[in-house]
């Protein structure tokens, strides 16, 4: 089976995620292709559990249980490595930081593996195996237990590993923004290494992708007003664009040009220690 996702795909999770819940028939006159083109599309995107079937056509998975970690990587893949892109630019050489799991935290990392003098602490293996060569990079990892599904490390010996430092940055990610602004995920044990982040940390990074305001998630990480800087991509509605201003939280559109200040500006002191 195809792990890709193609332009066309694309376009048909836009649309359900628009539209909810649709109809093949829907579908196949938006795009104009046949009905049996987009039967084929969709089934890749159930065995990909993009998507679930509803009777006739498909509506975005939304249950209690996260995307698999492959699903994450492929969904908004090119939005995701803007918005990466975007984050790594806010971060300076020679800066501490937290790295959290996530497949957009990941592409961060990426885009950091040429940078120099920087202190990284990640309960991430997939961050921690892709940094660690780079000579520029001091690379330190969180102890605990080892998610299977996505190589994370949770768990309160993470916890306690993160309580002793204090850095500069945090790079975190979320399944789910409801329209108040609260964030969400789906592993308490997660949650809570992600919140113990959050606290050891002067600015706080959370990149996101827009689709993230459309998803739902059971157990909350904070509100927006506990971040300092949301960077996500052109996708994000005007609410949500305007609840960020109402919380006093600085946000970065990949692909747009860069606002002409520095992450040095945000709101540092804030943070208890």
């Amino acid at each position: 089976m195809s792990t890709e996702i193609s332009r066309r795909q694309h376009s048909i999770m836009e649309f359900i995620r628009q539209h909810g819940s649709v109809q093949v028939d829907e579908l196949s006159a938006y795009l104009k292709v046949t009905p049996q083109t987009i039967r084929r599309d969709l089934n890749q995107l159930y065995d990909l559990e993009l998507v679930q079937r509803v009777h006739g056509g498909a509506s975005i998975k939304d249950n209690v249980e996260n995307l698999g970690y492959g699903a994450r990587k492929i969904l908004m893949a090119e939005e995701k490595d803007e918005i990466a892109q975007r984050a790594a630019d806010l971060i300076p050489d020679n800066a501490s930081l937290f790295i959290t799991i996530g497949t957009t935290t990941e592409r961060v990392a990426e885009h950091l593996v040429n940078r120099k003098g920087m202190l990284v602490i990640t309960n991430n293996m997939n961050v921690a195996s892709m940094l660690w060569p780079s000579r520029g990079l001091e690379v330190m990892i969180a102890g605990g237990s080892i998610r299977r599904s996505d190589g994370g490390i949770v768990g309160s010996s993470a916890e306690e590993f993160i309580e002793k430092f204090k850095l500069d940055y945090a790079v975190i990610g979320c399944s789910a923004i409801d329209s108040d602004g609260e964030f969400f995920d789906y592993d308490l044990r997660e949650v809570r290494v992600a919140q113990a982040i959050i606290r050891r940390a002067h600015a706080v990074i959370l990149v996101t992708d827009s689709m993230k305001f459309e998803r739902r998630a059971p157990i909350r990480i904070g509100d927006i007003s506990d971040i300092d800087i949301l960077v996500t991509d052109s996708g994000i509605s005007d609410e949500a664009t305007a609840l960020c201003a109402s919380k006093n939280v600085r946000l970065e559109i990949a692909g747009t040009a860069a606002l002409d200040h520095h992450p040095e500006e945000s709101r540092y002191g804030d943070r208890t220690a």
